[in-house]
């Protein structure tokens, strides 16, 4: 394990220290390895570096625009074999949030979320990929002599 120095503000080394109490962290090594390991995840530039991952995907959309509904649920029907399961609620008269699962090949899953997130009349989108290693398919018991693989997310 390497040993990091950093030096902060005092008004970013309170907001660590508050999140690591809101949090439950018995330490800023751990709050900022946290803090830390999910960035990098997010960042464009190291992304999701394993073949598979599982995501949500939420949004905020206007209901009302211009069959905005339809092409969603079009959009994940089209990928059924990657969408797991889509979950939405009513925020108002126009506004709804919906929440949709998918797992698979990374590049397909972030592909279809970026664009679902990019539809006109999406008015905020947020992509939550966690990668996995292992396998992605699924046996029942009876298959395979009794065996199945489970994927693991990476941490």
């Amino acid at each position: 394990m390497h040993r990091l120095t950093i030096s902060l503000d005092d008004s970013m080394a309170a907001e660590i220290d508050a999140f690591m109490m809101a949090k439950g962290y018995s330490s800023r090594s751990e709050a900022m390895r946290d803090l830390v390991r999910d960035a990098l995840v997010r960042s464009s530039a190291v992304g999701v570096t394993t073949a598979n991952c599982v995501a949500a995907v939420s949004y905020v959309y206007d209901y009302d625009g211009r069959d905005l509904a339809l092409r969603l649920e079009r959009a994940q029907h089209e990928h059924h074999d990657i969408t797991i399961s889509s979950m939405r609620t009513r925020l108002d008269h126009r506004h709804c949030m919906e929440v949709t699962l998918f797992r698979g090949a990374t590049a397909r899953v972030q592909q279809l979320a970026e664009s679902m997130i990019a539809e006109k009349g999406v008015r905020f989108g947020q992509i939550n990929l966690v990668p996995i290693r292992g396998d992605s398919s699924h046996h029942s018991h009876g298959e395979h002599g009794g065996h199945h693989h489970h994927d693991t997310p990476v941490l």
